[in-house]
């Protein structure tokens, strides 16, 4: 599929959500999650934010901002996705997370993201394992820390994700972060 043909597509769908698109030299995945990816997606996303919030850290989040780079021949909607501090001067989010359910096909979306040039790329996998991709030198590496979040501990977050419903796995890491233990992962 041609550039001009992928921006004609996404007028088309306009500002309606549901099908994500993503793009890469000339090839275009068409992704339409299911309530289990949406779940998964969410969850993570409140645990991020609940805990930036406890710890005062400055976060924008974003959604499946449509990011696109003509030039890279690289777009993407992803699953979230955080811009650090002031986003009134950011094109491109520092933190994407993406919920990788089932992936036997598609495009390379950490190629994508390279190209659109995000910081960091959390991809949950469906095991509950998440393969974390610092960009350097513009390659990413793969990392056990994030590089946008030093202090936090993420299999210690990750610890949360499958308490049900939702709510009680926020309250559950936002009991966890007023601890005094808090100290250690602050």
């Amino acid at each position: 599929m041609s550039w001009p043909a992928y921006e004609a597509m996404l007028a088309l769908r306009g500002d309606a959500s549901g099908v994500r698109m993503y793009y890469l030299d000339g090839e275009i995945e068409l992704v339409s999650p299911t309530k289990i990816h949406e779940g998964r997606k969410k969850t993570l996303a409140r645990l991020l934010e609940t805990w930036a919030l406890e710890m005062g850290v400055d976060l924008n989040g974003f959604g499946s901002w449509t990011l696109k780079r003509e030039l890279a021949e690289a777009g993407a909607e992803p699953d979230e996705c955080y811009v650090v501090g002031s986003a009134d001067t950011s094109d491109v989010p520092d933190l994407v997370i993406e919920i990788e359910w089932s992936r036997a096909t598609g495009l390379p979306k950490h190629e994508i993201y390279r190209r659109l040039g995000v910081r960091e790329l959390w991809t949950l996998k469906s095991d509950a394992q998440l393969v974390v991709r610092v960009l350097e030198k513009s390659r990413y590496v793969e990392r056990s820390e994030s590089g946008v979040f030093p202090s936090l501990d993420l299999p210690w977050l990750l610890r949360f994700l499958d308490r049900e419903p939702q709510s009680a796995a926020v309250r559950a890491l936002r009991d966890a972060l007023t601890k005094p233990s808090k100290k250690r992962r602050s």
